[in-house]
């Protein structure tokens, strides 16, 4: 009579183990992901479909944000318990970022959404993410007030589990590609090019990096004991370099004490970047020694000591970039750019006091104190930038206040002056006050006031001379040969091009039906820009010399018995007054 054997395993307790025992396994959890995310890249590649070199409209932005923010969000906070929170959690802050997106493509020249109001709302959603997990987990009800109550572990924890699962996911992505592309090679080499043209439709490759992320997440969201033990190896190897950058942080406070705070100035790299970055770091490693709870902190004496001292040292960092972004504001005044890092750098200060305060409190028991702040810290980061991101506080009219007023003041010259910035970073305040210095009775005000207006891109407003107002494009440009018109296309591509859009002459070359040599040049005297503007199979104008076709197959010879001969040919090219300016074409 034989033993009887245990029943075996259900395939769902085998695929699943989970971290939490209040979220059952989900078996097809990975193919629902992977279907979600795929079909979210298709929707974002439809969204986002437009003629070529057209500028996206603003509905396509919105679109386009909401649809992978929405998508993002659900799969990486989604549970089978509470489920319609998550598809709540991710429409509501996918809708948010599509109006920052619609917004900032708004008041961008250039139509381009991702702007530093954009990166706020993206920091918003980023933080909001593991407090709405925390909190699905542990509420008794919808009811989201007194977000500070929460379990500062679980918090920690799924902060940390989403930042893992979001890297290695990414990285799955990247591995996906890198698979396809070598099965799509290797089948293309015995003539079925199936996989390779798919590849080089873009919508595939959308609806393949979609369903690899969201497969990803699937997969590791299920085995999120695994998923934790990762993230704590994660935490441990980091917290190996605490030390590290303890003892360069006290080093480089006392000798600041000797040095001064010149060297810094004179260094001429960006101290308030580089002191936040420090900071930031400085934060990060302490949070790995100290881990998710009391029982998760490090025992190492070394990196018990390194912990509180990287937490106070994050308030020097802090007063030290903030006092460096107010020097250059008093030089150079206000932009967006400053505010937001006067902002990152109070940001950095109140971080810094709440480690102070932990450490002085709590001494070696320092995180016990440290948790609850940084909890309450992380709230009120979510809702400032969730504030900023919104179109509440007009960043662009408050410098173009400080700078018009510093010009009119006569702090900043004319020829100083960011005519660039106005025109391009500070939004419709900015141009709209271009529009009334382009009235302005000093002419070299007003010209360069007009010509920032009429500049395409911010780079024709840089250089040497600075903003030149320049005569209309069709007063600059001439035909060879003069009684052979120029498409409506041609002109637009040849005006905005690298050869002629800030060239003060411009020449097109007829050369043959769909090319032309084009020449431009800034002033005379002088050197000339020269290229090509091609049409196209599809019957659009670029750049470049696209028409030139690939040589023919050479017929196999015998080079004991061929002839060989000297032969001379004929090219051409073009010159100016005798002097060739292109190379050698056909």
């Amino acid at each position: 009579m034989t033993d009887a054997k245990a029943p075996a395993a259900s395939d769902s307790s085998r695929l699943a183990a989970r971290l939490d025992d209040s979220d059952p396994p989900w078996p097809l959890r990975p193919w629902i992901m992977a279907a979600i995310c795929a079909l979210a890249g298709l929707i974002y590649y439809q969204v986002t479909k437009r003629p070529w070199l057209h500028p996206f409209e603003r509905w396509q932005i919105a679109g386009a944000t909401f649809v992978s923010v929405s998508s993002i969000a659900f799969v990486l906070g989604v549970e089978l318990r509470r489920w319609r929170w998550a598809a709540s959690f991710a429409l509501l802050w996918g809708g948010i970022l599509a109006l920052i997106g619609w917004q900032s493509a708004t008041s961008n020249v250039d139509g381009i959404p991702i702007e530093w109001p954009f990166w706020s709302g993206v920091l918003a959603v980023l933080v909001a993410t593991p407090l709405f997990q925390t909190r699905r987990d542990v509420a008794p009800d919808w009811r989201f007030w007194k977000l500070w109550a929460m379990p500062y572990e679980r918090l920690h924890s799924h902060a940390w589990t989403d930042a893992v699962i979001g890297a290695a996911s990414l990285a799955f992505v990247g591995i996906t590609f890198l698979l396809i592309v070598l099965i799509g090679q290797m089948f293309k080499l015995i003539g079925i090019n199936l996989i390779y043209d798919l590849l080089n439709d873009e919508w595939f490759g959308w609806m393949l990096a979609g369903a690899a992320f969201g497969g990803a997440v699937g997969l590791l969201r299920e085995r999120d004991k695994l998923v934790a033990t990762l993230q704590r190896l994660v935490m441990i190897v980091l917290a190996v370099l605490a030390p590290v950058l303890a003892v360069a942080l006290v080093l480089f406070l006392v000798s600041l004490a000797g040095t001064g705070l010149q060297k810094l100035w004179d260094s001429g790299f960006s101290t308030a970047a580089l002191m936040m970055a420090v900071a930031a770091f400085a934060v990060l490693l302490a949070n790995a020694v100290i881990g998710n709870g009391s029982d998760d902190r490090a025992t190492n004496p070394a990196l018990r000591w390194a912990a509180p001292v990287l937490a106070v040292a994050v308030l020097p960092l802090a007063i030290i970039a903030l006092y460096s972004m107010m020097l250059r504001i008093d030089q150079y005044g206000w932009t967006p750019e400053r505010i937001w890092g006067v902002i990152a750098a109070m940001i950095a200060l109140a971080y810094g006091l709440a480690g102070l305060w932990a450490v002085v409190r709590g001494r070696r028991d320092f995180d016990d104190w440290l948790r609850p702040l940084q909890q309450k810290l992380a709230i009120a980061l979510m809702l400032l930038a969730l504030f900023l991101a919104l179109p509440i506080v007009d960043f662009g009219a408050i410098s173009t206040r400080d700078q018009l007023a510093r010009l009119n003041a006569g702090t900043t010259k004319p020829e100083k002056f960011d005519w660039a910035a106005m025109a391009f970073d500070f939004g419709p305040s900015g141009r709209a006050a271009l529009a009334v210095l382009a009235r302005s009775p000093e002419k070299a005000r007003a010209d360069a006031a007009t010509a920032a207006l009429a500049a395409k891109n911010r780079w024709d407003l840089l250089g040497p001379r600075g903003p030149t107002l320049l005569k209309p494009f069709a007063e600059r440009l001439r035909v060879v040969p003069a009684d052979r018109a120029l498409p409506t296309e041609a002109i637009d591509r040849i005006a905005g091009s690298y050869m002629c859009s800030r060239a003060k002459a411009c020449v097109a070359v007829w050369l043959d039906d769909r090319r032309l040599g084009v020449l431009g040049q800034t002033a005379p005297g002088e050197s000339l820009n020269v290229d090509f503007v091609t049409q196209n199979d599809a019957g659009q104008w670029v750049v470049g010399d696209r028409t030139v076709a690939a040589a023919g197959q050479k017929p196999a010879v015998d080079l004991s018995k061929a002839r060989i001969e000297v032969e001379t040919v004929s090219q051409r090219r073009i010159t100016v007054d005798g002097v060739a300016q292109s190379g050698s074409f056909e």
